[in-house]
């Protein structure tokens, strides 16, 4: 569900994710200056990591289901 990974290979570390992400599903490992998911389930699916990552390392599910509050 959501994001299914963030490429090491190509993360530069800048940490627009981390900022982008409105649910704090990312955040950067101090020691390797790389993003990594901290919260996976709370990924909504807002696909706003993948968009704003410059080097294109975020892969978020298009099968993902989101998660929604909804009224009755």
């Amino acid at each position: 569900m959501g994001i299914q990974k963030i490429d090491e290979d190509l993360c530069n570390g800048c940490g627009i994710c981390v900022d982008s992400c409105p649910m704090d599903v990312i955040r950067m490992n101090d020691s390797t200056c790389q993003a990594y998911l901290a919260f996976p389930g709370d990924c909504t699916t807002c696909y706003l990591c993948e968009l704003d990552c410059p080097v294109e390392a975020i892969s978020v599910s298009p099968e993902a289901t989101r998660r929604m509050i909804l009224p009755y």
